[in-house]
């Protein structure tokens, strides 16, 4: 039996599996520990039951696709709206070097994917999905091209797949960063910072709380600690500053119809969510380099991160588990190879162009975080770090704007071109 639900009834079963993911994540500490988004605990959870009525009584959902794809296009587009190029310039060389080494990297997971796959004799664009869609991209950014993988390209499971691998990649990249910097640290002859067993709970949280007290503005400051993977974080948004930022997000997303249209069939055709990230990266940037715009940030982090979870919980809704039985086996042995790779590239690579010194150590151990799971897992390996020796003030500027701005801007670029190659 054949059931289509309409926005209305896909919109409360999205919120259900969002309230179902929160109860979970605060109920078992191995969600908490590792990340693992609300929409995610809750939509696999649905998944499984889903997949239950079609196994036991056959009956298969058709949810409301125009809802999906707007709050995917939504997301993208709030990811371009918080891209100020001027962060650049206020991080300095860093910043700048971080974001080259963050880029090879990329490169070398889609390259190491797309050939594990040739070899294990599945889809090379499989092998993206194994690569930086789903590891450095994340669950947002694994639903968006996964669809695109799907219709355009016929690829079967790849939004399934992605997924997975994305929820992998939070785990695995919240196990391996402490023991990179720890053991780069330990090299270096740093010993762990004494514990003081007279020290309270809130001496302890102001301490984690000063590593953010940096040189640079009071609202780079605040961007670091309420960005839009965050989404407990307290904002404190107005109506007006709401309808601001809807009118941006509006503009984004006519600038991806419009230029889907006028591409199409061009060199420069492109997914219609890689056109809304960059309408929001030139509305961005214009307004605020030429006109000098006082964006709200705070209200896009809403909006983006609103669009973000309603997504997924409609996207993993939409999972066809059965999807993944044939290719468990060689996903597995592609991410064991990724996941060695990250390990390696993070050790001879990242720590020894960022500076081989102690700040170098924590930032190794961020780029395992996001270049496996996602920008919260970064934070959470440099705390770990921080917490058990130094403070590192510049590994605090550096990975949250790399993680959460400027990376997916690459990585949709490198997959962009990736896709046109010729497998």
């Amino acid at each position: 039996m054949e059931v289509t639900l309409n926005g209305y009834y896909t919109l409360i079963l999205a919120t259900l599996v969002l309230l179902l993911g929160r109860f979970l994540v605060k109920n078992i500490k191995f969600l908490e520990d590792f990340n693992i988004p609300e929409p995610v605990a809750g939509g696999l959870i649905a998944a499984a039951i889903v997949y239950a009525l079609n196994l036991v009584w056959g009956f298969s959902f058709n949810f409301n696709q125009a809802l999906q794809t707007a709050t995917m296009l939504m997301f993208f587009a709030s990811i371009g709206l918080s891209a100020d190029f001027g962060r650049l310039k206020a991080g300095g060389s860093p910043l700048l070097i971080f974001t080259i080494v963050v880029s090879v990297f990329i490169i070398l997971q889609d390259v190491v994917g797309v050939a594990m796959a040739s070899m294990l004799g599945l889809d090379p664009l499989l092998g993206l999905v194994t690569g930086s869609i789903a590891l450095t991209g994340g669950h947002g950014t694994a639903g968006a091209w996964g669809v695109v993988l799907e219709e355009q390209y016929g690829v079967v499971g790849a939004t399934t797949l992605g997924i997975a691998v994305a929820t992998y990649g939070l785990v695995a990249g919240g196990l391996i960063g402490g023991p990179v910097a720890r053991r780069l640290i330990n090299k270096m002859g740093i010993n762990p910072a004494p514990i003081n067993p007279n020290q309270s709970e809130v001496e302890k949280l102001a301490g984690k709380q000063s590593l953010y007290s940096t040189k640079h503005d009071e609202d780079s400051d605040d961007r670091q600690e309420e960005m839009f993977e965050k989404p407990d974080n307290i904002r404190l948004i107005t109506a007006s500053s709401t309808i601001e930022s809807l009118a941006l997000f509006a503009g984004a997303l006519a600038f991806a119809d419009l230029m889907t249209i006028v591409a199409e069939g061009t060199a420069f055709e492109l997914p219609t969510f890689v056109w809304a990230l960059a309408g929001g990266v030139i509305i961005r940037n214009a307004l605020t380099l030429v006109f000098n715009f006082d964006m709200f940030d705070r209200a896009i982090d809403v909006i983006g991160n609103a669009s973000l979870s309603l997504f997924l919980a409609m996207a993993l809704l939409s999972l066809k588990l059965w999807e993944l039985t044939d290719l468990a086996g060689p996903v597995l042995i592609i991410l064991l190879v990724q996941t060695v790779v990250m390990i390696g590239y993070a050790y001879f690579v990242t720590f020894r162009i960022m500076g081989k010194d102690y700040d170098a150590a924590v930032l190794a151990a961020g780029h395992c975080g996001f270049g496996m799971g996602a920008t919260p897992t970064a934070i959470a390996n440099m705390q770990a770090v921080t917490d058990r020796y130094l403070p590192s003030p510049k590994a605090f500027l550096i990975v949250p704007m790399v993680g959460a701005f400027f990376v997916d801007i690459v990585n949709a670029t490198v997959l962009q071109i990736f896709t046109k190659l010729p497998f």
